[in-house]
Formats: structure tokens, sequence, C-alpha cells
């Protein structure tokens, strides 16, 4: 994602300085409606109307905390994530690989996911997309222990299953979301869901692995499909 300026950096990394300073959650997942996170953004995110007053500029701080998000319109506004790696992450080398695992296996990540309707039609699935009924800010404690076991174990099974190939790694969080609304009929029920069967989207991001081998044979003959999947869930048993 390419920086936008806005306001200073200066002031930006004062406001993103002054908000890591707030309590922080340890929560191993943290799920919080996109309008209230617009209002009230949490520990190291600054939010900045765009002058046009036709959406908003997310930054957050690049230090400790990822976000796999691609910028998105809708139909009132445009929201931009300044510092987000988009939602498929390319590495190109080794050294781009062991540097992300360590941030992730570090940091807060963030995912914006989407409550769809999920009580349609075959019909009406296949001639449009499914309606979007509400969207969640979620993030990932990714310095959890649990978190770091279960993530490092996906991790190190991916690059261990191939030799020297080109690979995806897709890190799935709908098992995770599906237990937190099992454990949240409450606030579906406030937000006018619970009469929905929901459908989640969007929940999960990629990294894309380009081997620079010179043996990598299924790249090189456009043939490659090595694609993995790292399922997160469980992430509410209390320590």
């Amino acid at each position: 994602m390419q920086p936008v300026e806005l306001a200073s950096r200066r002031q930006i990394t004062e406001k993103l300085l002054n908000m890591s300073l707030k309590k922080v959650s340890h929560s191993r997942l943290t799920v919080t409606e996109m309008e209230e996170f617009l209002k009230k953004p949490p520990a190291g995110f600054c939010v900045e109307r765009l002058d046009s007053g036709s959406g908003y500029v997310i930054h957050s701080d690049p230090q400790n905390i990822l976000v796999f998000i691609d910028d998105f319109d809708d139909c009132k506004r445009r929201i931009i994530f300044n510092n987000s790696q988009g939602r498929t992450f390319k590495m190109r080398n080794l050294g781009e690989y062991t540097k992300m695992r360590n941030r992730l296996l570090s940091s807060k990540i963030y995912l914006m996911v989407s409550a769809c309707e999920g009580n349609v039609s075959s019909k009406e699935k296949a001639a449009t997309e499914p309606r979007v009924l509400k969207q969640f800010m979620v993030c990932v404690n990714g310095g959890d222990s649990f978190v770091q076991w279960h993530m490092a174990k996906g991790l190190d099974w991916a690059i261990s299953s191939v030799a020297g190939e080109s690979y995806r790694l897709k890190i799935d969080l709908t098992d995770a979301m599906e237990s937190w609304a099992a454990k949240n009929n409450n606030l579906l029920a406030t937000g006018g869901l619970k009469k929905h069967k929901i459908v989640w989207r969007d929940v999960f991001f990629t990294l894309k692995y380009s081997s620079d081998a010179l043996f990598d044979f299924p790249k090189m003959f456009g043939c490659s499909k090595r694609t993995f999947k790292v399922i997160i869930c469980h992430l509410f048993l209390i320590k």
C-alpha cells in the first residue's frame, strides 16, 4: 500500500505513541464493529478524516501492528489503510519470509471481515454477491503464547513441505469467527444480525512466497499450485 500524506509524519507519530500508552487488551481475539473502530480507535491506531469528508485514512503503528486489509469503497465513503500489507503479502526470498514470520509471532494482526447474509436461495447466490450486513475489525494477538504456537506450527509445516518451490499460505480465521459469534449472540441480536444466517467473508490473509531458487521448475513452467491453509481456532480458551 502506498502511504497517504495528509497530516505531518510527526503529528501522526505523536498520536500513535500516545495511543500506544493506553491500556492494551491482551485477548487472543478482539472483534470491533467498524463504526465503533472509527469513532474510538484502539491503541496504536489513528483515524484521520479525508478533507472532502468522503472517507477516512487509518494510520497504524508499523512496529507493533500488522494490518492485512485492502483499501475499499462502499456506497458512502472510501477507507484507506496506511501501512497495510494488503490482504496478500508477497515474499521474494528467505530473508523476507523470516522477517514476516517474526512479525506475525509478535504483533497484533488486524483484518477487516464482513458478516454477510447467508440465508438466500442458490439462484440468488449465483446472481449476486452476498449482501454485507455489517463489517468488523478483527485483531489476533500474535504475541499470545497459544497463538504463537499454533501459527508457528502452520508456518513451519508449510515451508518444510516444499523444496525451494513457490507457494501460498492462507491464514484462515473462519472457525475463530464462528466461535466468537456463538459466544456473542447478544451482540449479534443488538446489531440485528441474529435473524440472519451469517456467512463470514474475507476472514483470511495470504502469504505468497516466490522462491528465488533456480530449480523451482513448477514456477518456471507456470504450473505451481502449492497452496497451504492454516486454520486459526480455539482462541477463547482462558489461560
